[in-house]
């Protein structure tokens, strides 16, 4: 059994300093920490917080991602896939279940469709030129809906490999939004091709279907926040832009 909340924290106090700081990772190590060590230092540690705040969309009544259903790029019966602009590498995808899952709820026919989605997108936001990697995340923190994350690596850019990507994704500017739309576009048109579903909520289906979007309802980490409709950053100050 994992320690209890209490214990987590004095667990975790017992390696901080006087100012309960932990010390810095081995992560500020690597040659792709977007931070030098020198001058850089942790929060200090926090009690626990308990119960835990409730995520957005734990009510399905008042679930932002449930009623934006019928905005995106990409849908099927089951699915839903949006591109997120503002955003500092080449494409950011979100893959949403249409009915409100979270993960541990995902009955096992839609978990098994869940993986193969899942590598049909990764295949083809690799296939796009100019992209080494299509990083996949999933916390599930901040919304209480089912979504999954595709970050899109940008080639030769090897100090935004691994773990760090999304750091790096709100440090760089915003990448050339007629660039990724036209990515995103791509990836759709391939997913219709290769999956099946259609690149509208009401698409005449090429597995047959046809999906109506219901009437009703009308977003971490950082990056959950995104989620808000209609698919907007709300969590970031405006970027920098260079002199130019």
């Amino acid at each position: 059994m994992a320690l209890r909340p209490e214990e987590f924290h004095d667990h975790a106090r017992a390696a901080a300093d006087d100012e309960l700081r932990l010390p810095l990772t081995r992560l500020t190590r690597w040659d792709i920490s977007p931070f030098e060590r020198e001058g850089l230092r942790t929060v200090p540690l926090r009690p626990p917080v308990l119960p835990e705040p409730h995520r957005h969309g734990e009510d399905p009544a008042q679930c932002g991602i449930c009623r934006a259903r019928d905005e995106g790029i990409w849908f099927d019966d089951h699915w839903r896939l949006a591109r997120v602009s503002g955003v500092g590498v080449p494409l950011v995808l979100v893959l949403f279940s249409l009915d409100h899952y979270d993960l541990a709820d995902l009955p096992d026919e839609l978990a098994a469709e869940l993986g193969v989605l899942t590598a049909h997108i990764v295949r083809h936001v690799q296939a796009r030129p100019h992209i080494s990697r299509a990083h996949v995340y999933r916390t599930g923190d901040g919304a209480a809906h089912l979504h999954l994350w595709f970050y899109a690596r940008p080639e030769g850019q090897t100090q935004l490999r691994g773990s760090w990507l999304p750091v790096w994704d709100d440090l760089l500017p915003e990448y050339p939004d007629d660039v990724a739309a036209t990515d995103a576009a791509a990836v759709a048109d391939a997913l219709v091709a290769s999956y099946g579903g259609g690149r509208a909520a009401t698409d005449e289906r090429t597995d047959g279907g046809t999906v109506h979007a219901p009437a009703g309802l009308t977003v971490p980490h950082g990056h959950d926040a995104r989620l808000l409709a209609p698919l907007h950053p709300t969590d970031r100050a405006p970027r920098a832009r260079p002199d130019r």
